[in-house]
Parts: structure tokens; sequence; C-alpha cells
């Protein structure tokens, strides 16, 4: 029987970067919580590393993981359920992006982001499938397979290898409002 036991982990994610939101558009913040293969120690008892596909399991069945603000689960960014938070694995690691809310933790995010107070995040698991090396010293535990639950922007990582930036919106913008200019011009010239 496997033993659910759960765990999490900070990561530094420089280059924190926000984008303003207008009218439909909040801040979007993207960057990977966790980059595979990235030795950090745990508490000084062992070192560890996140493998290639890890995550794999929990994307593919679509788990409700959350998007928290250090870890306190009052204060929710985004959701995968909701679609405000979207996670990725590519071969670098867990890809995240989060529509941040109009609320005092979401703004006070963006703030903080802005003066660059907070440039790393954290992930929480259950690690369902690990290697242990004891060759080693520290001893090396790979997580193989975890079922994650959340993500969170914090203030202090873990895993230092991180990074996360603030989406620009201007060209989405620019792209729509020419489109609208488009389909405007089309009703005048009666072209349909």
């Amino acid at each position: 029987m496997i033993v659910k036991k759960k765990e999490t982990r900070r990561v530094d994610i420089t280059n924190l970067t926000k984008r303003d939101g207008t009218e439909k558009n909040s801040p979007v913040i993207a960057g990977y919580a966790s980059v595979f293969n990235s030795k950090t120690s745990i508490g000084d008892y062992f070192d560890e590393v996140i493998a290639p596909g890890a995550f794999s399991r929990t994307l593919s069945e679509n788990g409700d993981v959350r998007a928290l603000f250090n870890h306190n689960w009052d204060k929710v960014l985004g959701r995968t359920k909701s679609g405000t938070l979207l996670l990725t694995e590519d071969e670098r690691g867990l890809k995240f992006e989060v529509e941040l809310p109009n609320t005092t933790s979401g703004n006070d995010l963006v703030i903080s982001m802005d003066r660059g107070d907070i440039n790393q995040c954290s992930f929480g698991f259950y690690a369902t499938e690990e290697l242990w090396d004891y060759s080693v010293e520290p001893a090396l535990r790979t997580i193989t397979e975890a079922e994650l639950y959340e993500i969170s922007v914090v203030s202090i990582p873990a895993y230092e290898d991180t990074e996360v930036s603030l989406r620009s919106i201007e060209l989405d913008q620019s792209v729509e409002k020419r489109i609208k200019l488009l389909n405007k011009i089309k009703g005048v010239l009666g072209n349909d």
C-alpha cells in the first residue's frame, strides 16, 4: 500500500514579470514551478531532484491544481479547473501560467513583483514514485512521479533554478484592435 505524504518545495523563479490588466484582461505571470534535474538540499538530510516527466500523470489526469501565494490556501491565485492556471511539461520542467485575480493577494503580488521583492516559486506534491541513491553523501532522492496539488509564488524557495515573468498583453490588444478596425471597414464597404 502506498502511503501518501504531503510535501512542498520552494523554487527560485527569477525574472518574475507581470502584465497590466485592462477591461477583460488580468495580469498574467508565467514561468517554471519546477526545473527538472535541478538538485537541492532538503534540510541538510538529503539532496533531491525532480526527474523529467514526473508530473505527466497529474497533468494527463486533469488534476485540480491550485496556484497559491506562499502556500496559503486562503490566497488562491488560479486553478486548473477554472482555466486560470495552465500547467505543461517541456524538456526544461513544469511550466505554468496564471491569470491573476483582481484581489488584494493578486494585486499585492503584482506590486511585489514589480519591485523585485518576490521572484520565486514552490510546489506541493505527493511523491508517488522515487529512487534513492545511498552511494553518495548526502543521499540523493529522485522523484520520478509526483501527484501535484499546488504551485505557489513564494519569497523563499527550496529550488533556485525556477523563473517566472509577467506577460505583456500589448501585442494581444494591438491585434484585437486591428481585427475590430478591419471588421468596421468591411461593414462600411459592404464586404461580408
